[in-house]
């Protein structure tokens, strides 16, 4: 008769998840990533302290360009100084009001096409309507507002009417192209070929160049286009055929089968490429459309070789109107690369957070 014997109990395994763990897998996982991370910070140590001296306990938070130019840290007064200038340029002092007013509207209108719960019918009208509340209260000319040209349309609201009309403009235009480029019709998928590989084999500066500078030229005697407009224009055109490029792979991805099998439903082409195939192909390129559309916000920084200074260049204005400030332009940049940091990284995060809800079908 066997006799019942207890086995050793065995050691817990090792913790897989924590910071403990992530510093394992991702810091000491063998000799060469320990040996890079005690040399990556070794050379954060030793430069830590001096930065966060010249970031913090350094700095001049306050005061005059006197008591910058005395210290030995950071200046972060020049962006207490000239907040106002480089936040909307050269747009009236006094009339700084309905810059702001417009720039936080279009603000609110684009947080709530980032949401689900205002998905509906009625969101396009509202495009419509704070874009019309926008371009006039930004312009005036009635109701006792002063008449503000475009060409003193500058600074952060800029950036934003750029950025986010040109991303709203390009998709469209970029989905039609991606579905043309794979038509069946040869003349229409020559033609926006020809249209995207001519738009991408040139710099936005050049796009930009002719929209300002060439294109009056090619007009009728006395007609003229706004220049935001047509710089408007050139980035998005510029942004649709990198975005095509985008939406197009997704439309390969998606199997030959699934079209052949709305084609025996019946379906239309066009009720195939609505309901079965662009649902699907766009869900799976959203970091591609996502990373074209923070492009696109940085690359609005490029109009001030137009003269149309954004954020960008409102701050290099600020800079370059007062001599006594000027040695302290690296912190007013600092400043807005923190604005363009928590745009850019808010739209990363929502893209993320697209993503998460795309692929809730795909979980078992």
């Amino acid at each position: 008769m066997s006799t019942f014997t207890a086995i050793a109990p065995r050691p817990a395994p090792n913790a897989t998840t924590g910071p403990l763990a992530w510093c394992k897998a991702n810091l000491f996982h063998d000799w060469k990533t320990t040996l890079g991370t005690v040399l990556i910070g070794v050379v954060l140590l030793s430069l830590l302290p001096r930065l966060f001296a010249w970031t913090l306990t350094d700095a001049v938070w306050n005061g005059g360009y006197e008591a910058c130019h005395a210290g030995n840290g950071a200046c972060w007064a020049v962006v207490r100084e000239k907040f106002r200038f480089i936040l909307m340029g050269r747009y009236p002092h006094e009339e700084h009001w309905r810059a702001l007013v417009c720039t936080l509207m279009l603000l609110a209108l684009i947080v709530a096409s980032c949401t689900r719960a205002c998905w509906r019918p009625w969101l396009a009208g509202l495009w419509v309507a704070v874009l019309v509340a926008y371009l006039a209260l930004m312009r005036g000319g009635f109701a006792g507002l002063r008449y503000v040209e475009t060409d003193l349309w500058s600074g952060l609201p800029l950036t934003i009417l750029l950025a986010s009309l040109s991303m709203a403009m390009a998709f469209p235009i970029a989905v039609g192209i991606a579905l043309g480029r794979r038509s069946g019709m040869p003349a229409i998928r020559s033609l926006c070929t020809v249209y995207v590989e001519l738009i991408r084999g040139v710099p936005l500066i050049s796009v930009l160049f002719m929209a300002s500078f060439m294109f009056p030229l090619l007009m009728p005697q006395g007609f003229n286009i706004d220049v935001l407009i047509r710089v408007l224009a050139g980035i998005t055109l510029f942004a649709a055929a990198y975005m095509a490029e985008v939406i197009r792979g997704g439309l390969q991805a998606i199997p030959k089968g699934q079209v052949e099998a709305a084609a025996t439903l019946g379906l239309s082409y066009w009720q195939t490429q609505r309901m079965i195939v662009l649902p699907q192909a766009l869900a799976m390129v959203v970091p591609g459309i996502m990373n074209n559309f923070i492009s696109t916000f940085k690359d609005t920084s490029l109009v001030a070789i137009v003269s149309l200074y954004e954020l960008t260049g409102a701050m290099g204005m600020a800079m370059n109107s007062d001599a006594n400030w000027r040695p302290f332009r690296i912190e007013g940049y600092l400043f807005i690369a923190l604005i363009y940091f928590v745009f850019c990284f808010s739209m990363s995060r929502y893209s993320q957070w697209i993503e998460a809800q795309v692929n809730k079908s795909r979980q078992r």
